[in-house]
């Protein structure tokens, strides 16, 4: 599903009028298509609505809506923030229905706006869409803050905005102040990028897309989608009857020392519950009697120490000599960094002339390639990095805070920059390449924000790709497997206290139920 920005949706709004489907109609479809999704939120008509509008399209959709509801037994009050053109159809047809219209230019103290928010069901924001980019000012931000209040008062009042929560960025997912925090956004045609970025996602609520019949070929260009359980099925493995270990494919793991001996066990177990066939862990020697008391799937690869724990510089001599028998090589999960760890690094992925298989690339690689200057161009290999914020501020000399304020934007300059496939980790996680197309996951679960959940999915990714799948697929079907593996453990646990390693035994399930369902 694709996801544009305003100017992504305005340029195709324009074509489509070029075509036959102008604004009239357009605006036609949207309040209907409104209405209706309304009535499903609600569980019915038979309440009291208050429809917000603005002076553009935005309000223009939400006269369009209250007509409908009216229509079906709603009872509905129209509260017009602005003035309307003179020639507005469909505040005549408003009014030719004697829909009661408030105009907020003679509600001056807001005292008519308090009255029927405090005796609506619900409220429907259409005061602006996509096109608003700049602080809420006059009328707008106090009738708003009537509707915040009443909502703090009143938690069964239901809001629900049209396209994105008025005040909120479309692009950015910037919010102002004044932003109401949605129940329900019913967004049109095609979900906003805004929707899916933070602070804007926390604003939105439940998300729905409405066709407002606009053709889909028309959204052609947009290299921007939404992971959707669809795109995943259709990307799954095959799992043929006459398959043996080999069939699935071949991991190598790199991970683990003597502080972080859980993460290699989670990259390994990701692996083997996505399909691989076969996982060898290459780690510590001192660390595989313990791994092997809890892994037994697994076979090993033991490499010298530097010292207890750690993995010894000239251990990339011994996995070069195998790595060939392998499909893909994970590498980075709990390494530490150790000056040896360094050099190990540097000796593996960045050896000139070296053929390496395809690439996943996590934590503590990523944290030592930081330090070394154009590590990209040392490495022209397929890969697929997974950074979380803080791995991808280092990697790119930023901070933190400017790396999450444009995501999908920084995510791509890098991609691009360094031709690798970049997993950009957190709530609705970035996937993209250097080819621009972009995956954006629609889950956000605070509940994964603990350690070694991204040890999980870096094993995941990695199983994928050895089954067959592209890089580039099976960073997004990973992405997407390991997000529902979660969403099951948040159903069954809440998002407090979720472990890693519950998302294990739920991987294989999701799949299945992927399988089952989409078929």
């Amino acid at each position: 599903m694709k996801i544009v920005t305003s100017e992504q949706m305005r340029q195709i709004d324009e074509e489509s009028g070029k075509i036959g489907f102008p604004t009239s109609v357009l605006m036609e479809n949207a309040g209907r298509a409104v209405a209706e999704e309304t009535r499903r939120i609600l569980g019915g008509v038979q309440k009291n609505i208050l429809v917000l509008t603005g002076p553009g399209n935005n309000g223009g959709d939400g006269l369009v809506a209250a007509r409908y509801l009216h229509d079906w037994g709603a009872q509905v009050t129209v509260y017009l923030c602005s003035n309307r053109p003179d020639n507005d159809e469909n505040l005549r047809l408003v009014q030719e229905r004697k829909i009661p219209c408030i105009e907020a230019v003679q509600d001056e103290k807001q005292e008519t706006i308090s009255q029927f928010v405090s005796s609506a069901d619900a409220v429907i924001d259409a005061i602006f869409g996509t096109g608003i980019d700049r602080p809420l000012h006059g009328i707008y931000p106090h009738v708003l803050e009537q509707v915040n209040e009443a909502k703090i008062k009143r938690k069964s009042l239901i809001i629900i905005a049209v396209d994105v929560p008025s005040g909120l960025n479309a692009d950015s997912g910037a919010v102002d102040n004044a932003c109401l925090n949605a129940d329900n956004t019913i967004t049109l045609a095609f979900p906003k990028v805004g929707l899916y970025t933070l602070p804007g996602a926390e604003k939105a609520g439940k998300i729905s897309v409405v066709d407002i019949g606009i053709p889909p070929h028309l959204a052609g260009a947009v290299t921007t989608e939404l992971i959707t359980a669809g795109m995943v099925k259709e990307a799954l493995p095959a799992r043929p009857m006459g398959a043996n270990k080999g069939t699935f494919g071949r991991v190598l793991v790199v991970a683990g020392s003597i502080n972080y001996i859980g993460a290699a066990y989670l990259a390994c177990c990701g692996a083997l519950r996505a399909g691989a066939g076969l996982v060898t862990l290459a780690t510590a020697v001192s660390l595989q009697p313990a791994l092997a008391a809890k892994l037994t799937e697994v076979t090993y690869l033991p490499l010298p120490e530097y010292r207890t724990g750690i993995i010894a510089t000239d251990a990339a001599r011994t996995i070069q000599e195998r790595m060939g028998q392998y499909d893909v090589m994970l590498v980075g999960c709990g390494l530490g960094q150790y000056p040896a760890t360094r050099g190990f690094i540097k000796a593996l992925l960045l050896k000139p002339g070296l053929k390496l298989p395809a690439l996943v690339l996590d934590a503590d690689a990523l944290n030592i390639l930081s330090t070394i200057p154009e590590w990209w161009r040392q490495m022209p290999v397929e890969a697929v990095i997974t950074p979380h914020p803080g791995e991808m501020a280092r990697l790119t000399a930023t901070s933190v805070d400017d790396l999450q304020s444009d995501r999908l934007g920084l995510a791509r300059l890098y991609a691009a920059q360094w031709h690798k496939i970049i997993v950009l980790k957190g709530a609705f996680t970035v996937i993209t390449g250097h080819d621009g197309q972009t995956r954006i996951s629609p889950f956000a679960n605070p509940g994964l924000a603990t350690g070694g959940t991204g040890d999980v999915l870096t094993g995941v990714i990695a199983g994928l790709k050895a089954q067959g799948l592209s890089l580039s697929n099976a960073a997004v079907c990973g992405v997407y497997l390991h997000a529902m593996a979660g969403e099951v453990v948040r159903a069954r646990l809440g998002d407090t206290g979720m472990l890693a390693s519950d998302l294990l035994p739920e991987l294989p399930l999701v799949i299945k139920e992927l399988k089952e369902k989409y078929t």
